[in-house]
């Protein structure tokens, strides 16, 4: 990456599990400078503030003129008002997923950002993991994708549910993988420990003939976040979790498994580090907010065919 002549200055609005280490990881990316961190949680903001030796604020308009960038780590409803705040004086904005609870808001988000010209990124970083990347030039038309997308009960961002929280990641990856657009969706789930749905399933039918089939919960006694995809010939099996992917391809009558070689990187400090590269040189995100909306959109539908068929 090729850094601007002077450092970004950023801050990071949320000082959660998340935000924490968006702030840790930003301390240590030579093209910017850590300028404070913003909680309403007084005791959260100073442990964190002392422990990175930044100021700490609760209020995140008294950060208007300080910075240049932040991220926006707080819970989803208020991700549209301080990200539209931002954008309105003229600051580049990292919204954490999912970007916003509907599209009205994300569209309002993407207008702002193009008209000030601002970077709008959102945070889907299971598009930098070192996996993906390894695979993502070897799937040429892919046929069939299962997601496997797995957790215990996590006992936060429990304000919204395991589509929002987690299954939109595979959404995400799919949608980048079949870009040719979708003619089905079939959605089921259940709320178990939440009023929200803990537990779901959908089928993505897309108009080439390729079917997704994404599983996601929040409830598993184990940690799964497994992605298989099957095209002419070839099968890739991809682990996020442990950075791992393996082809096997048609040889003769057998099936041969290679093993892919990756170099293991941190998704969040290749995100941050990408998200301060595009400021600095204004290039385009991988994850736009243009991209991101579009993992809303599918994501919101699910949600919805899931709650009209419990009602």
């Amino acid at each position: 990456m090729i850094w601007g002549m002077n450092k970004i200055r950023v801050a990071v609005i949320g000082t959660g599990h998340l935000g924490s280490r968006h702030a840790k990881i930003y301390k240590d990316i030579p093209g910017c400078s850590l300028e404070g961190v913003c909680d309403t949680d007084k005791s959260r903001l100073e442990q964190t503030a002392a422990a990175l030796g930044v100021p700490g604020y609760t209020d995140y308009r008294q950060l208007f003129g300080k910075v240049e960038a932040v991220s926006v780590a707080v819970p989803t409803n208020l991700h549209y008002q301080i990200a539209l705040s931002f954008l309105k004086q003229d600051i580049h904005c990292l919204v954490e997923k999912p970007f916003t609870n509907t599209l009205k808001e994300a569209d309002e988000l993407i207008k702002t950002a193009a008209r000030n010209k601002l970077i709008l990124q959102v945070g889907h970083i299971e598009r930098f993991n070192s996996a993906y990347s390894a695979t993502a030039k070897l799937i040429k038309d892919p046929q069939f994708i299962e997601c496997h997308r797995l957790s215990p009960f996590p006992g936060r961002s429990l304000d919204v549910g395991a589509v929002l929280d987690i299954m939109i990641h595979d959404i995400d990856i799919v949608l980048g993988l079949v870009p040719c657009g979708i003619k089905k969706i079939e959605s089921v789930g259940v709320n178990v420990l939440t009023p929200f749905e803990d537990i779901a399933n959908a089928r993505i039918t897309f108009k080439n003939g390729c079917i997704a089939n994404l599983t996601a919960s929040r409830v598993s006694d184990e940690v799964m976040r497994r992605i298989r995809i099957f095209q002419q010939d070839t099968y890739i099996s991809l682990d996020y979790k442990e950075a791992k992917a393996s082809i096997y391809r048609k040889d003769g009558l057998a099936i041969r498994k290679d093993d892919l070689p990756i170099e293991k990187e941190e998704p969040l400090a290749k995100e941050l580090a990408s998200f301060i590269d595009c400021v600095s040189n204004r290039r385009q995100p991988l994850v736009s907010g243009l991209v991101a909306r579009q993992a809303l959109e599918v994501a919101l539908e699910i949600q919805k065919q899931i709650w009209k068929r419990k009602r």
